[in-house]
């Protein structure tokens, strides 16, 4: 929905103060007098293309954002947001994800985001517990199996995963649905076993179709919501099936609790504390014996001596590959510019990344200039 003077003057405000900025600040950077930036808020001025086009720059933003409503999950959430949230930073990234993600979506129906209906919210641990047997299954993994390259493996259920790294005070992820599928958006600032983690605990919120959520430290807080906890319950089942931990446990076990630790948190890629809760979850541990596990860190003997896995997923900069190929189809079929992709791209790719374009045949250019 395109908006009117009065509701653009709201987006512009709501934009200044989510840069940070006062009126006057804006006016400068943007080139106007105060006064009108404070009529363009109040909906008293018009504002011209070349001035709409300075104060989306002003205030980090895109011209789109401000002409245009978003997904309609975005929109509820901005109304219900406190302007001064100190979530202002993951939610301005997950909105501009989410608007690519659809613009793509609509011009390339091959961006896989199948309709769902939404499963039930988990109100005990065994339903958690169900819950990521259940998804597990539709992903064709088996009972013991550990979750490598999460990123492609949950893009077929139309949950589209991107890592930004978004600075140690930003939440550790949050997620949007769209009318089809979700975006979810991961801060890639901490270690690579808590980005596994939170982008499971999203999955969760996917599932049950919670439209709009932010969360911020995954696992770690003391909470009174029964359903955040669950749900740090499921991210945990998802990435260390009871079967699988247990078997992969039983056969390191005899090398001692620290060799045994090592090896497992590198096979199912989770960080010590993860794993030793879940030990304790499934009964393999006692609570004092995992405590031991939490202090313990992985080195580079490690690596060598036991041959471990050193994974490479869910980088600070990470694009679901299907998103990438959507992209790049809409490039080589000249529905975007090469601008348009690498902005699409958010900056991991350079402009000798894109693919080469095929020359236009001589009966192209006739039937063009003809």
């Amino acid at each position: 929905m395109t908006l009117d003077s009065a509701a653009l003057g709201i987006r512009i405000a709501q934009a200044r103060t989510d840069a940070g900025q006062t009126q006057a600040q804006l006016a400068a950077t943007a080139g106007l007098d105060r006064s009108a930036v404070a009529k363009i808020e109040t909906g008293a001025r018009g504002v011209s293309a070349l001035e709409l086009a300075r104060l989306a720059q002003a205030v980090g933003q895109r011209v789109e954002w401000l002409l245009e409503d978003g997904p309609a999950a975005v929109v509820s959430h901005r109304i219900r947001r406190d302007s001064e949230s100190t979530a202002a930073t993951i939610d301005r990234e997950l909105e501009r994800l989410a608007r690519d993600v659809e613009f793509v979506a609509e011009q390339n129906g091959a961006l896989p985001l199948p309709a769902r209906e939404p499963w039930q919210v988990p109100s005990s641990t065994e339903d958690a517990e169900r819950l990521a047997a259940r998804v597990r299954v539709e992903l064709g993994l088996d009972p013991e199996q550990a979750v490598h390259r999460v990123v492609e493996t949950l893009a077929p259920l139309g949950f589209l995963v991107f890592v930004e790294e978004l600075g140690p005070d930003a939440a550790d992820g949050a997620t949007v649905l769209l009318e089809r599928g979700a975006v979810s958006l991961v801060n890639g600032t901490g270690q690579r076993g808590r980005r596994r983690l939170t982008a499971a605990h999203e999955l969760a919120h996917f599932l049950v179709a919670d439209d709009y959520t932010v969360d911020w430290r995954v696992s770690e807080r003391a909470t009174s919501d029964q359903a955040e906890a669950l749900f740090d319950r499921f991210a945990r089942a998802f990435l260390l099936p009871p079967e699988g931990l247990r078997s992969s446990w039983s056969s390191v076990a005899g090398d001692g609790l620290r060799a045994a630790a090592v090896q497992v948190a590198s096979h199912f890629q989770v960080d010590m504390a993860t794993l030793a809760r879940r030990l304790v979850e499934i009964d393999v541990l006692s609570a004092s014996e995992a405590n031991s596990i939490h202090g313990i860190r992985t080195t580079r003997a490690d690596i060598i001596d036991f041959n471990l896995l050193v994974p490479y997923e869910l980088e600070q900069d990470t694009l679901p590959r299907a998103y990438e190929r959507a992209v790049l189809s809409l490039y080589r079929g000249e529905r975007i510019s090469a601008e348009r992709a690498l902005d699409l791209l958010r900056g991991r790719y350079t402009s000798e990344d894109l693919p080469p374009l095929p020359a236009a045949r001589e009966d192209e250019l006739w039937s063009i200039l003809l």
